[in-house]
């Protein structure tokens, strides 16, 4: 019998690699941090300072001060609609994603077919389409126009067609019936239990899409005195002079939460990608 194969440790090369790649994807957080802590001058200067400043908390208190933004209360919104779109999404996506695996229904595998050819069609040819929708609803100008085209998106469905399908079993389905399990036990004590990591990746996703979601809300909240986080950035932005101390820290508070959540999260990313890559 031969040996079985073994890891094999990654060299100084590798290591280097890595650390390099990190300080570049980290280097425009920090360079934003920078700004967030600095008077205007710092943009000025060459070369330019790559030392935090002393100013944060002043920079912060003049963006949450600003009449015509409403920073605190965008960040709030954005709370509200990522947090309702994530919770949706992971309940709907997870029970589509469930009947079309684990279900036989008449014309299954053509409506599944329509749903991953949807993933071919660009978000913004249906904005015109959906803004008027909203506003026969009456809906435009409210969180209910941003949260409820969100519940359940066809990736989601997909995504977790795949993964209940190379994860549960049908022979345990079948056998959770002839004990007399309805579907909705089957799903509640059998899928969701074996999906968890799957159920972090997409939630995570979802959580981050929606919050840097910027195109959809500005249509339909950009007149509006209490938008989403991306918009109010995108205000403090705006207007013949800019401020990018305030602009900077305003985008390293939005950030924050993001932060958090791949810190989280991060571990269960990988976890769900490599079960997805090992059972596929």
């Amino acid at each position: 019998m031969g040996r079985a194969p073994q890891d094999t440790p990654a060299g100084i090369g590798t290591y280097l690699l890595l650390a390099t790649t990190m300080l570049f994807a980290a280097f425009p957080l920090y360079w934003m941090f920078v700004i967030a802590t600095s008077n205007d001058e710092a943009l000025a200067q060459i070369p330019p300072t790559v030392v935090p400043g002393d100013r944060f908390l002043v920079n912060l208190d003049e963006v949450f001060s600003l009449q015509d933004v409403y920073f605190a209360a965008s960040l709030v919104n954005s709370v509200i609609v990522s947090t309702a779109v994530t919770a949706a999404m992971l309940f709907f996506c997870s029970l589509a994603g469930f009947a079309f695996a684990k279900l036989r229904f008449a014309g299954s595998r053509w409506l599944m077919l329509f749903v991953v050819l949807t993933l071919t069609v660009p978000n913004q040819l249906g904005v015109v389409a959906l803004y008027i929708v909203m506003g026969k609803l009456g809906w435009n100008g409210t969180l209910l126009a941003v949260i409820v085209p969100g519940l359940v998106t066809a990736f989601g469905v997909f995504y977790m067609r795949q993964f209940i399908v190379n994860t549960v079993p049908d022979e345990l389905v079948e056998s959770a019936r002839m004990d007399g399990a309805t579907t909705m036990r089957v799903y509640r004590s059998i899928v969701l239990p074996a999906i968890r990591p799957a159920l972090a990746v997409l939630g995570l996703l979802t959580f981050v899409a929606t919050w840097n979601d910027f195109q959809w809300p500005l249509i339909t909240l950009g007149g509006t005195d209490y938008p989403t986080s991306m918009v109010a950035i995108s205000d403090l932005a705006s207007g013949n002079y800019v401020i990018y101390r305030r602009v900077l820290a305003g985008a390293f508070v939005a950030t924050i939460p993001l932060l958090i959540m791949l810190f989280i999260g991060g571990r269960q990313i990988v976890r769900g990608i490599m079960e997805g890559a090992v059972k596929s």
